[in-house]
């Protein structure tokens, strides 16, 4: 049975619509042919199996498993990415260094004897593919297909294109590009993925597979070239997710590379290949798409505001809440709320959960934080001092070091009101300069903290770090400049777990923020320009203000009050903020609408 679910909480606005419990019958599984594909450059399955980055993988890889649990026919297409990411260290001097993080492939993946070929440059690069299944406690499993050049048959130069996750210059990056878009659809189809019906790009990344079905379109016609009844056909195929209104995050290459690599005059293919002389990813996955949505109601509105000619609809992103929640929590959860892995919005019954034992798993998992503080950084932390948690990619608009802004004002707080802990993750890319001096400064001024602070930065942030993190801290701080957070998602995890936020109202927090239920917000009155030209130090006031006044003096006064809000977190936000309803509204609006 499939079970397709989407509840929505009283508190929500009410543009959204009311979603029900559906539950469809399909075909037993060896008559039910795969239907969805879906493209992600990055996807997060083991913290063994470092092909990710971070937020756009691990919600790509809890995607595959809502769908997994959802009995949702798809298959799922990334890279290998053979030396992952990078594994992350911080040198003496706080400076970030990035070493290789080689994974034994054989043992994690199970290599598909099909091989397809891509043209570069003009020349044919063989891909293969290895194969996770993304397994559900029903049985129901959910292929995932990493592709991979590192073939004798390449040149040495083609078999490093699947070796680095966003590597490279802009010509390593097309080249990995036409490689997960066009390769990707050549490979399912060579593996047997005959019967797809939608093809959903998480991101421009895979774009170019736009381009493989409008050949495939005009071929199946008996046509050298597209015409514009292809493209029609294509787009009715296509569901296109898009994550950021940060420029940077919008891949585009010049006109002139991208005919070199694709042996294709870009400019000459179709108006909607080419926006101000380059290859936009973002805006060809836009003009090939049927559907297309941001990954909440506020970045919705902003993508629409960026790309004013298209329809951009909002699916708020969610978490997979059997993997974040943390194992005190679901023992919680399974002794007062059975079933609730099967039926997420059950977990809107923890409204009822007994304070008390909210609070002693509460205590497990802080614990188990101070054990790896003190294992990482030789710090310890006492379970019983508030503390406070912030974990992102180190990048300007994500503000990680405006808790640090004033720090006299912050050892004056900690003074007044009680001891504050800061435990601190999060790598900035390989080529952000400006992302590796933050995380610098924030380790700097942990010399100028007085004795009532105390602050570690965890190097190497990553999925099993992150389960600690959001699990084990008091609060969970966010602090992006708005509208340039898309969603965030360690807010939505911490959730789970009882652990509200403190955060810039931006992304999914303005859905999920409920002052003094869920948490609490930053900044409110900081948007005005005219009153309020520096804004970095208007949201640090404000953010002061609510740790001093608020947040702090509840935690140390007021425990059970305190105690309540991490209630309202899970019944209100973790019975929600999931990707059980996340991927039931792309089922109904995008899938099979």
């Amino acid at each position: 049975m499939l079970i397709i679910w989407a509840g929505i909480g009283a508190h929500f606005h009410a543009s959204y619509p009311r979603l029900e419990l559906f539950l469809f019958s399909p075909m037993p599984d060896d008559a039910n042919p795969v239907q969805i594909a879906y493209f992600s450059m990055e996807i997060a399955i083991d913290p063994e199996i470092p092909t990710y980055a971070g937020g756009l993988g691990v919600l790509a890889g809890d995607t595959v498993r809502a769908a997994a649990d959802l009995r949702v026919p798809m298959v799922g297409v990334t890279l290998l990415h053979r030396k992952g990411y990078f594994r992350q260290e911080l040198d003496a001097s706080g400076w970030q260094r990035e070493q290789a993080c080689e994974w034994d492939v054989a043992k994690h993946l199970v290599e598909q004897r099909e091989r397809v070929t891509v043209s570069i440059e003009g020349r044919c690069v063989a891909v293969r593919a290895w194969k996770h299944e993304m397994s559900a406690v029903s049985g129901f499993k959910v292929p995932l297909y990493f592709l991979d050049t590192d073939l004798p048959e390449n040149s040495a130069w083609d078999r490093t294109l699947t070796h680095f996750l966003y590597g490279g210059d802009a010509f390593y990056r097309i080249c990995q590009e036409v490689i997960l878009g066009i390769g990707g659809l050549r490979m399912l189809r060579a593996l047997g993925c005959t019967q797809l019906k939608r093809f959903h790009m998480n991101e421009g990344h895979a774009a170019l597979l736009g381009l493989e079905l409008l050949d495939e379109s005009a071929h199946k016609a008996g046509r050298v070239n597209f015409e514009e009844r292809d493209v029609e056909t294509v787009r009715q195929m296509c569901v296109f997710t898009t994550h950021t209104p940060v420029s940077s995050g919008h891949d585009q290459f010049p006109s002139e590379l991208a005919t070199r690599v694709l042996s294709r005059d870009v400019i000459q293919l179709h108006p909607f290949f080419c926006y101000e002389g380059a290859l936009n990813m973002t805006f060809l996955g836009l003009n090939l798409s049927h559907y297309v949505n941001g990954v909440a109601k506020k970045h919705a509105e902003t993508s629409q505001l960026m790309f004013g000619h298209y329809k951009i609809d909002s699916i708020t992103n969610g978490v997979h809440a059997a993997t974040w929640t943390s194992t005190p929590f679901q023992a919680l959860f399974d002794r007062h709320i059975p079933g609730w892995r099967v039926d997420n919005f059950s977990l809107r019954f923890a409204h009822s959960l007994p304070l008390d034992e909210i609070w002693d798993a509460h205590l497990v998992t802080k614990r188990q934080l101070c054990d790896r503080v003190l294992l990482e950084s030789g710090v310890s932390l006492d379970p019983d001092t508030f503390t406070l948690g912030f974990a992102r990619r180190a990048t300007a608009y994500k503000r990680n070091d405006l808790l640090l802004h004033d720090v006299e004002q912050l050892n004056r707080i900690a003074a007044a009101v009680g001891p504050l802990q800061i435990v601190y993750g999060g790598k900035a890319h390989p080529n952000d300069h400006q992302g590796k001096e933050t995380i610098q400064r924030i380790l700097r001024i942990k010399d100028s903290l007085k004795q009532s602070v105390t602050l570690v930065y965890l190097p190497d942030y990553g999925i099993e770090l992150a389960k600690i993190m959001t699990a084990g801290v008091d609060v969970w701080l966010n602090t992006p400049l708005p509208p340039l957070e898309a969603s965030g998602t360690s807010g939505m995890k911490a959730a789970l777990n009882g652990v509200p936020s403190l955060s810039v109202l931006d992304g999914w927090w303005i859905e999920g923020w409920i002052e003094g239920e869920t948490g609490w917000a930053i900044g409110e009155g900081c948007e005005v320009e005219q009153k309020h030209p520096d804004r970095d130090a208007c949201d640090a006031a404000a953010l002061y203000n609510k740790l001093e006044h608020v947040v702090m003096p509840m935690f140390y006064q007021n425990r059970e009050r305190f105690s309540d809000v991490m209630r309202h977190c899970i019944s209100l936000n973790g019975s929600f903020f999931n990707t059980q309803r996340m991927l039931s509204q792309y089922v109904i609006k995008a899938y099979f609408e």
